[in-house]
């Protein structure tokens, strides 16, 4: 009998869930327990407060200072009332011509960025079609499984570089000229330094490209590595919202206030099919990067929200006091020497 209750004991704890008895498993290993009295509360509300305020009036400040220009241009570049079938004409004339007038000074460097809307490039098939082995390496020009439905070209040669993103690469270009003399606009050094060295291969040319029935965007210089095509590297690093600006490249002189500006634009990307917009963005810059209020605003906001919340504690502790416990007679304190004492 006792052979057999130890069989059956045995296998009852073999078959038990009951977790091996440690400190970990039964939540008791050491640990700080902090004690919010009013001083510590008040006190915490209070330095966000005083730390939060200042930098986000800073940086609404520094944002005041920048001096933005969005010029959307897509309904007045086309004047026919089928814009698809005129921007899809190859004969047509797309030049179009813009004049902005400056209102305050813009000191150089001057960003230029193209602007589009309703263009989702966070979309999942769009992200994927794409391979990073073949934009690396020039051993790896065939893989191309992942770039479906432009892949392969029509005599069954792998296109490089593959996919839909570049595909769709933007070819919409300004030429700039203020109070009719031509400024030039710097196109070195617009794409990220890590995107050139580690994504895109200096021994990688494009081969087969925009060479199909359909073109879904700009073409590409194929004597050039892919490591030195800044215009491709900067749209290949998608975007994350349906409307985003992308770097153009920079005008590096310095504009005055009521200077006039005359852009010309080949208005060649086809954002009409799909009801997308498109607009230039000239735009200068200060410490804080470009114009941006809402970081800013957001700051004081949180700033001023815990200020209010430390003076709310503070009146609520001069009005009605609450009595703090004393800590020695907590569970945890207990076992330590100077209460046994």
């Amino acid at each position: 009998m006792s052979s057999s209750g130890s069989e059956s004991d045995s296998l009852a704890s073999r078959q038990s869930k009951k977790p091996k008895y440690s400190k970990f498993t039964q939540q008791e290993l050491p640990a700080w327990k902090p004690l919010f009295t009013p001083g510590i509360v008040i006190g915490a509300f209070s330095l966000i407060g005083i730390v939060f305020i200042p930098i986000g009036l800073a940086s609404m400040s520094a944002s005041q200072e920048v001096v933005e220009l969005v010029d959307q241009y897509d309904v007045e570049c086309v004047l026919a009332s089928d814009k698809v079938r005129f921007i899809q004409d190859s004969t047509s004339d797309k030049a179009c011509t813009r004049t902005i007038t400056v209102p305050k000074p813009m000191k150089g460097p001057i960003q230029v960025y193209y602007q589009l809307g309703n263009f989702y490039q966070n979309h999942r098939r769009y992200v994927k079609s794409r391979s990073d082995k073949q934009l690396r390496d020039k051993k790896s020009s065939s893989v191309v499984k992942t770039c479906e439905p432009e892949g392969i070209s029509e005599d069954g040669a792998p296109i490089v570089p593959c996919g839909l993103i570049a595909w769709s690469l933007f070819n919409d270009t300004y030429t700039f000229s203020v109070n009719k003399k031509t400024v030039q606009v710097n196109k070195q050094n617009i794409a990220w330094g890590s995107d050139k060295s580690s994504k895109f291969g200096s021994d990688v040319y494009p081969s087969n490209f925009q060479k199909g029935g359909l073109i879904g965007g700009g073409q590409l210089n194929e004597k050039l590595p892919l490591s030195e095509q800044e215009d491709l590297i900067v749209w290949m690093r998608t975007a994350a919202l349906p409307t985003f600006r992308k770097l153009y490249g920079r005008i590096e002189t310095d504009i005055m206030a009521s200077d006039e500006i005359t852009v010309v634009i080949q208005n060649n990307y086809n954002t009409y099919s799909f009801g997308g917009t498109k607009a230039l963005v000239l735009s200068t810059t200060s410490w804080f990067g470009g114009k941006n209020n809402f970081i800013g605003f957001a700051y004081v906001a949180t700033g001023s929200i815990s200020l209010l919340i430390a003076l709310a504690f503070v009146g609520l502790n001069v009005v009605k006091p609450r009595t703090l416990g004393d800590p020695s007679y907590l569970s945890w304190n207990k076992e330590s020497p100077d209460y046994l004492h």
